[in-house]
């Protein structure tokens, strides 16, 4: 028996086998859990705006809540996968983490070396995404968050100037009620009455005011530009952040190859 126990060969991890095990794990839990309280913020906008109802199911395709979904089933089904194939040392869950991971950095390089490419294009979709936004201000009310934080962030107001909000119904100069010709509070440059009270009537009419005029009381630039200045202002942040990012998927797929190898080579002794 002893010389039996002798003769059996050895079929445990080393030690940077098992770290590079459980930091995977750990690293795919902690975004499984990010993944999933993504997916519930989307669902619950989606249910919280009734969504689902039969007579909005049919413009659901456009709603920005499935961005979230989308990013949450994602996000989720890649940690899950790596980090079960992690913990339960399955060599199919690691093969498809490490292809999706695989898949997701490619992707990155592409649409980062397209963006580059066609600068003119993107600004272009940009302006088209802004404008339809502003169109549906008053009818969608993520649209309408989205565009109060870039114009009160940015201090903005329209796409290129405060006379794009002619393109909003209730907002355009021909329109009836007491919004027409104005923009929204979120462009005026003191929208505070006294510092304490928000007056949300502060842009009523302000469509009508001259750029001498208009801009003691609404922000005249618009928000492409703000946006392109607010890239500039931060790009060597925007590329710290982007190299981090990319350098952590680049570390997972490294690891996941690894124990993969190593789930292989213990299998062939075996």
């Amino acid at each position: 028996k002893a010389d039996a126990e002798e003769i059996k060969p050895h079929y445990g991890y080393s030690l940077v086998e098992y770290f590079l095990k459980y930091c995977l794990f750990v690293c795919n839990l902690l975004f499984t859990a990010l993944g999933l309280v993504v997916l519930g913020l989307g669902m619950w906008g989606l249910i919280t705006k009734e969504s689902f109802a039969q007579e909005k199911i049919g413009s659901i395709g456009t709603d920005p809540m499935l961005i979230l979904v989308s990013l949450g089933l994602v996000l989720t089904t890649l940690c899950l996968s790596g980090c079960v194939g992690a913990i339960r040392e399955n060599y199919c869950l690691l093969k498809l983490f490490s292809t999706m991971v695989l898949v997701l950095v490619t992707a990155q390089i592409l649409a980062a070396i397209l963006a580059y490419s066609l600068q003119d294009q993107v600004g272009n979709y940009l302006r088209s995404g802004m404008l339809a936004a502003m169109a549906r201000y008053q009818d969608d009310l993520d649209l309408r968050f989205i565009t109060d934080e870039i114009q009160s962030n940015l201090q903005c107001c329209g796409a290129d100037n405060y006379h794009d909000w002619e393109i909003n119904i209730y907002y355009n100069c021909s329109a009836p009620g007491v919004l027409a010709c104005g923009v929204p509070a979120t462009c005026c440059v003191d929208p505070l009455e006294n510092g304490t009270v928000w007056n949300s009537q502060c842009g009523v009419g302000a469509q009508q005011l001259d750029e001498f005029t208009a801009q003691s009381v609404i922000f005249l630039g618009g928000c492409l530009g703000g946006i392109s200045r607010w890239i500039e202002q931060h790009e060597g942040l925007i590329g710290t952040v982007s190299i981090v990012v990319m350098g952590v998927q680049i570390l997972t797929l490294f690891i996941s190859t690894r124990l993969m190898e190593s789930i292989r080579r213990h299998r062939g002794q075996i």
